[in-house]
């Protein structure tokens, strides 16, 4: 590799610690230790004062009541300052009426949005990804979806995921393509000759010895 190339700041990977931070928000100075005890969706935007970035501003403001039921919070960040975070939130109350609950990350030194790989300098050298992240009440990362910048982000799918995520800790079970709370779930696969078994006699709905729904 040319030694004058820059190497990229790796990912955070599915299943291990978050990367701690300490940031300037606009709820105050705030760390990743903060959140221990409840999830957290930790979320980048491009910039502040944009249009996408204002519709999504006001549907993750929708979806905060459903997500503080699941005992998650959300946290949202740029690279732009405290002050413009302040002032696109006051301009968001005036012209759509829509509170702003969660507070901003101020990332201008760009040390989360490096830590959590949020920069897609193919796509933008100035500006963060639309990046996802959901952390466990563990301070784990269970999940990462990224957008570009010309896509705003669905709600309903974020909603979904940490349903599903939280369903599959709470009973052991993975869940189909599709799934949504109410839904039959899938059934781990045995491991063993014996467990194949047994799972084909124990009543769930199987298609096959490895693909085996049931009810929660």
């Amino acid at each position: 590799m040319d030694a004058n190339v820059a190497q990229s700041p790796s990912l955070p990977r599915i299943g291990e610690p978050a990367p701690h931070f300490e940031a300037e928000t606009t709820h105050g100075t705030l760390r990743l230790s903060d959140f221990e005890g409840s999830w957290l969706i930790l979320f980048s935007h491009p910039a502040d004062f944009t249009p996408v970035c204002t519709t999504e501003f006001i549907a993750f403001a929708e979806i905060a009541p459903e997500l503080s039921k699941r005992n998650v919070q959300l946290l949202g960040l740029s690279i732009d300052s405290t002050y413009s975070h302040i002032a696109w939130v006051r301009t968001i109350k005036e012209k759509f009426g829509v509170d702003i609950p969660f507070p901003i990350i101020a990332d201008l030194n760009k040390e989360v949005a490096t830590a959590y790989g949020m920069l897609m300098p193919g796509e933008s050298k100035t500006e963060t990804s639309r990046a996802v992240f959901v952390i466990d009440d563990k301070g784990v990362v269970r999940a990462m979806i990224y957008y570009p910048l010309t896509t705003g982000r669905n709600m309903d799918e974020i909603l979904r995921l940490v349903d599903a995520l939280q369903t599959s800790d709470e009973h052991g079970v993975a869940t189909p393509a599709g799934w949504r709370p109410g839904d039959k779930v899938i059934v781990p696969p045995p491991r063993t000759v014996e467990d194949a078994e047994a799972r084909m006699a124990a009543g769930y709905e199987c298609q096959d010895w490895f693909f085996c729904k049931r009810a929660l």
